[in-house]
């Protein structure tokens, strides 16, 4: 995948969007990246990071809350952090293959649990929805 591809997170399991404009950080680079030193108001609800592979994230540089969700290898919900609040740590999840980054309070609106099962689809280069 690569990070200017744009797509959805959709929790099927609760059949609610919880982010219509989704980045991907995949590379090294992206990755450590993160959402630091992102304005507070341009990451607003209907936005998300995805981070490929992960097992946790960190809040450190940051001047926002976020809330995280951490997926397995087939997508279901494995842990989450709800208002990790700037300059924490968040767990460590050795289950997690990957963690969906999202505005605060996300989580609650939505109604995610563990074990809800969300689906990504993004936008291929000619137009088309892609997996």
């Amino acid at each position: 995948m690569q990070e200017n591809r744009r797509g959805i997170a959709f929790n099927k399991t609760r059949q609610s969007f919880l982010a219509t404009d989704i980045r991907v950080a995949d590379t090294h680079w992206t990755r450590l990246r993160g959402l630091i030193a992102t304005n507070p108001g341009s990451f607003t609800l209907g936005q998300g990071l995805w981070i490929v592979p992960c097992h946790g994230v960190h809040s450190w540089a940051m001047r926002f809350a976020i809330d995280a969700i951490y997926l397995d290898q087939a997508n279901n919900v494995v842990h989450v952090e709800e208002n990790l609040k700037p300059w924490r740590f968040a767990k460590v999840c050795m289950d997690s293959a990957s963690v969906l980054e999202l505005p605060a309070r996300t989580i609650w609106h939505s109604g995610t649990k563990i074990g809800d099962q969300i689906e990504f689809k993004f936008e291929s280069r000619n137009g088309k929805e892609a997996a």
